[in-house]
């Protein structure tokens, strides 16, 4: 089968080494791809914005599947735009994609489907949002309605603090701002929680917890991810039943209730509070770095299970793991979530060949055989073990090997659960 998949990131390259092992593969392409997925496939240089030249070259190359990693091309609605050319996409449609696509849409959701998360207010103008402040519970969350990288977020200490949030927002920093949600503090633990579904039923795919500060201790601005562990520390059985009655049963109903069928990744970002979830978040695809710690520990061909997604056969396949654990951290540029700089060399990355680390590219580009840092994060280091600190031992060691003097990283991803 010849396979496509859309994006550039970590998440990406992790995709396509997992898919590059199935022996339905015949033909693997990144769209662009990094100078990682190269190693596993053929990149090609398309704008996969351009939903035409995307469209014209599934159909001029015969590209059986397009598994979609990113967020933003479904939110789009590339995924109606494929699917109405005849095209197999993995991904949800446009509707389904308003759950990350707008907070604000999903709140409403909660709302109606009595989804434990946070109390919150939505407010279409500054005055409002400010007077609200002047009253609120302190610490208070902040957010952006529309897709901002995983950066839109503000968890305010002070009124002051929340008030500038606000500005920034309305005053366009993620895009065209028409609302604004505030939401209480969640006090807890983060958790992220993975479905897989086909529309028609859905199986769990798996636990990670993910580290967005850039600082350690979990200090500093939001990042997109600077590391994750997996499985979750915080899942047991119990818990794993009250998610999927109180948060996934009841956003698949919402899904089928506004006459949609949701095929693809669902990504739940849980507070967990005295064994209880709380909804903080849902993104429609795998997460970013938690794909990386995940699929490596994946024991069934993805590919097969995408295309009983698309076939709505998923209900047939059984998703078996690896009964390991995983650790990942991120190598991003000097200055990262801020200005860095870009188009940087890393040199000697061939000399890290130890079989027991897997490198994930993201932000990276192959030029005449040499490798340059063209992102905020730039590589993705993973070890599997039976011990999460050996595993994070392993990989620091691995950094520090490559010896880049351009990035940094965090030391203590995982410290909830290890330290």
């Amino acid at each position: 089968m010849k396979i496509a998949i859309l994006g550039n990131g970590g998440r990406e390259h992790a995709i396509a080494d997992q898919i590059s092992k199935s022996p339905k593969l015949s033909k693997l392409y990144c769209l662009p791809g990094n100078a990682g997925t190269k190693t596993v496939a053929e990149n090609v240089n398309l704008d996969i914005y351009d939903f035409d030249k995307l469209g014209k070259f599934v159909k001029e190359h015969k590209i059986d599947l397009v598994i979609v990693g990113p967020e933003k091309p479904l939110v789009d609605g590339v995924v109606d735009f494929l699917t109405n050319k005849g095209v197999n996409v993995f991904g949800p449609n446009k509707t389904s994609s308003q759950l990350e696509g707008s907070k604000i849409f999903t709140k409403k959701i909660c709302d109606k489907y009595n989804i434990p998360t946070a109390q919150f207010g939505v407010f279409d103008n500054v005055k409002d949002a400010h007077k609200y402040l002047e009253k609120a519970n302190i610490p208070i969350v902040v957010k952006a309605d529309g897709l901002a990288a995983g950066k839109g977020v503000y968890i305010c200490e002070n009124s002051e603090n929340a008030k500038n949030a606000v500005d920034e927002i309305f005053n366009g920093k993620f895009g065209i701002a028409n609302q604004v949600l505030i939401e209480e503090f969640l006090y807890g633990e983060e958790m992220s929680y993975f479905v897989i579904s086909d529309g028609k039923t859905f199986k769990k795919f798996n636990t990670a917890q993910d580290h967005k500060r850039v600082g350690e201790g979990d200090m500093g601005k939001n990042t997109g991810g600077m590391g994750a562990y997996s499985p979750s520390g915080l899942i047991n059985e119990e818990l794993d039943l009250k998610i999927i009655e109180k948060v996934i049963n009841p956003t698949f109903e919402a899904i089928k209730d506004m006459g949609e069928t949701y095929k693809g990744f669902l990504y739940v970002g849980l507070m967990i509070r005295d064994n209880n979830p709380y909804l903080v978040e849902y993104n429609v695809r795998m997460g970013d770095p938690e794909c990386q710690t995940i699929l490596p520990l994946l024991e069934s061909d993805l590919l097969e299970l995408m295309l009983s997604c698309c076939e709505e056969n998923l209900g047939n396949q059984i998703v078996e793991w690896k009964d390991k654990k995983s650790m990942c951290i991120v190598l991003c540029s000097n200055g990262y979530p801020d200005k860095y700089e870009k188009n940087i060399e890393i040199p000697n990355l061939e000399k890290i060949t130890n079989n027991n680390t897997l490198i994930y590219h993201a932000g990276t580009q192959l030029v005449d055989k040499k490798v340059y840092a063209t992102g905020g994060r730039v590589l993705n280091f993973v070890s599997i073990s039976n011990d999460l600190k050996k595993s994070r031992d392993l990989v620091i060691r691995e950094i520090e090997n490559l010896c880049w003097k351009n990035g940094f990283y965090r030391k203590d991803i995982g410290f909830r659960i290890i330290d």
